[in-house]
């Protein structure tokens, strides 16, 4: 290997290193470029985000490790005892110190449910929001490069489905879906399924046309019009010229997004068309415990509810900080 004048012997001894990290008389790598950008940076001045990343993190963490997190296994029937049903929480005479929240009318412990329960709306949500995201930058890619009765059609589509709230649309899939499969098919194997695709049914218009409105000033500049000259072919121009210029504002849209995403899913398991009964969620254990509120057993509202308005929170506040992180005229 032949070497240039200007390497160094660190350089010449690690190209590893040179490429990942900082080497010493040289220029940073990746890894020293991601330090000392400018989105690191805002992070660490925005006590906001660093916050609401922290709370999405734990909740996150608790939510994939809920099988050894949690103190108990809610899916498991043999360990439930109803002599444990409806205690209340710490602070309570009448609590256990065994389960801190408390724990449901089948003896499942409240904490451990929770635990399970974001897993599962953590799941959907970011389910949804990446196939919404797929079917919108596709149908929007497609409309913007191509134009005419193609673009107009979906654009159309597009007009229609705003006419209606998201939480309709999604009420309205999942249930001509539930209609039309056979009756010997399983509904609760399939009802995540098809509880994922209603929703990114109904959201993927906003991906669409954000996508299209950048994909038609980026198919005129000039460097698309010399990939025509030379005969790349249009899928390809799409693929790998148009997509990647026009792909910054969707992780904006996909971030905040998966609240919303995580919210439509707990409304339609609090009524009923979400997930199973038998498969604990945010909005399910809500429902269940809607049931039982009145009666004074409050903690079974409470906590699955500040759990999901945490969780949805924090991805929001995240959302807001990557906005003005990511527009230039805020630098």
């Amino acid at each position: 290997m032949s070497s240039e004048p200007g390497d160094t012997p660190a350089k010449l001894a690690d190209p590893v290193a040179g490429s990942l990290g900082a080497v010493p008389g040289g220029a940073p790598g990746r890894i020293g470029r991601f330090v000392d950008s400018d989105i690191l940076h805002s992070f660490r001045r925005t006590p906001v985000a660093i916050a609401s990343a922290i709370v999405a993190l734990v909740i996150a963490v608790g939510a994939v490790g809920a099988p050894w997190i949690a103190p108990y296994d809610p899916f498991d029937l043999g360990s439930l005892d109803l002599n444990n049903a409806l205690l209340p929480p710490i602070g309570s005479a009448e609590a256990n110190p065994a389960f801190p929240l408390g724990t449901d009318d089948q003896g499942r412990d409240i904490l451990s449910t929770i635990l399970y329960g974001s897993r599962i709306s953590l799941g959907v949500g970011l389910a949804s929001v990446l196939l919404a995201l797929l079917i919108g930058v596709a149908l929007g890619l497609t409309a913007g490069f191509v134009g005419g009765r193609v673009d107009a059609l979906i654009m159309r589509v597009a007009d229609v489905q705003l006419s209606f709230p998201a939480i309709l649309i999604a009420l309205l899939i999942n249930g001509v879906a539930r209609t039309v499969l056979p009756l010997s098919t399983d509904i609760d194997a399939l009802a995540l399924f098809v509880l994922v695709g209603s929703i990114a049914l109904a959201n993927w218009v906003n991906y669409a046309r954000t996508v299209r409105g950048s994909t038609m000033v980026e198919k005129n500049k000039e460097y698309v019009l010399a990939a025509r000259v030379t005969g790349v072919p249009s899928w390809r121009i799409m693929l790998q010229h148009v997509l990647p210029n026009v792909t910054g504002p969707l992780l904006v849209i996909a971030t905040i997004n998966v609240a919303t995403a995580i919210i439509t899913e707990a409304t339609l398991s609090f009524l009923g068309v979400g997930v199973p009964p038998t498969t604990p969620s945010l909005g399910s254990m809500i429902n269940g415990g809607n049931n039982f509120l009145y009666s004074g057993e409050w903690w079974l509202v409470v906590f699955p509810g500040a759990a999901l308005v945490l969780l949805c929170m924090s991805v929001n506040l995240l959302g807001d900080w990557l906005r003005d992180a990511l527009n230039p005229k805020l630098q």
